[in-house]
């Protein structure tokens, strides 16, 4: 994996989020000077002096951010105008005890996501499994929490779908056959039916046709509409998707199920002021998910639990190892 300065350039992205961002944020990209010093796999503008695989605070305390105005992205969905309704209640709750205004932006994609932390223009996000380590790497994205019970359990299961009607009865069957994953960088959209299929007896790309449909959900309403004949998809977004009635469970069946992954991670730019940061995770961690909008949408979710990196992600980076990921832009593309 490279470590090295990178420049992202997705013209129609960037636009998209710049046009949501005030001038004096876009005005905002960091230019910290490259150091010498240990980073791991991190690019070059960062170090991980602590070995803790995540970018150290800047040493200068020049370079800390302390915005007034606070942007928080979630991972890109299928329908963002309902994510900004179903996290206003969490958005209300992070301006209440920070003090600041917070301004929720729907992001088109994971680069635009990871670009717009990257360059100082998103202090707060929530980054799907796969990502997550590009924005670790890429932009300095220090992942803080996950949803999870009051018990602390937390993940989902890549679930790989058929219609019931399409004649395929087992994974073996796949052979020949057109299957939708998400993205390139999606953990359970791509990167884990690559390393673990295999072990099942069928290859990605080999033993049948990879088509990228963009997103889990685009790729489960594609088996619905037997536009593809299978697509592994992430366990929480199906479940999110038959709860608001967007297909009939009765029209597909699950061929395959993997063990629990990490599921989106909530993190915060490295560079923000330390009193920033303590007071982002109070919001987070002091959130009451009962009785909300956000409650409702993730079901079984109790609280934001705190996670780290280095621990949290390892199956997830195990995974991409094996699919020999590197952490640069065109992979993230």
């Amino acid at each position: 994996m490279q470590a090295t300065r990178v420049t992202f350039k997705y013209p129609l992205a960037t636009l998209a989020l710049s046009a949501a961002l005030p001038l004096a944020l876009l005005a905002a990209t960091p230019a910290f000077a490259q150091q010498d010093c240990e980073r791991g796999d991190l690019a070059e503008i960062y170090c991980d002096e602590n070995g803790d695989m995540v970018a150290d605070r800047p040493e200068d305390e020049s370079d800390w951010a302390d915005p007034d105005t606070l942007i928080f992205a979630y991972t890109p969905v299928e329908d963002p105008a309902i994510y900004s309704d179903i996290w206003q209640p969490f958005i209300d709750h992070l301006e209440e005890v920070t003090e600041r205004d917070v301004r929720f932006f729907a992001v088109q994609s994971n680069s635009a996501q990871v670009e717009a932390m990257r360059s100082g223009r998103l202090h707060i996000a929530g980054f799907s499994t796969g990502p997550t380590p590009f924005a670790v790497n890429l932009a300095g994205a220090v992942p803080f929490a996950l949803m999870g019970s009051d018990d602390g359990q937390f993940g989902y299961t890549l679930q790989l779908y058929t219609h019931v009607d399409s004649g395929i009865d087992s994974i073996e069957d796949l052979k020949g056959k057109r299957v939708a994953h998400t993205s390139p960088t999606s953990n359970s959209g791509n990167q884990a039916p690559r390393a673990l299929f295999p072990e099942e007896g069928i290859v990605p790309d080999e033993d049948y046709e990879v088509v990228y449909s963009g997103s889990h959900d685009q790729s489960m309403l594609g088996v619905v509409a037997q536009d593809y004949d299978a697509a592994p998809v992430a366990s929480e977004v199906v479940e999110r998707m038959a709860a608001r009635g967007l297909y009939d469970e009765d029209d597909v069946k699950i061929l395959y199920e993997s063990d629990r992954f990490p599921t989106t991670s909530y993190n915060y730019a490295h560079n923000l002021h330390p009193d920033l940061v303590e007071k982002i995770e109070e919001a987070f961690f002091t959130f009451e998910f009962a009785g909300t909008e956000l409650g409702e949408e993730f079901e079984g979710v109790e609280k934001f639990i705190p996670i780290n990196y280095q621990d949290n992600w390892k199956v997830i980076r195990t995974i991409q190892s094996a699919n020999g990921v590197s952490y640069t832009r065109d992979n993230l593309e």
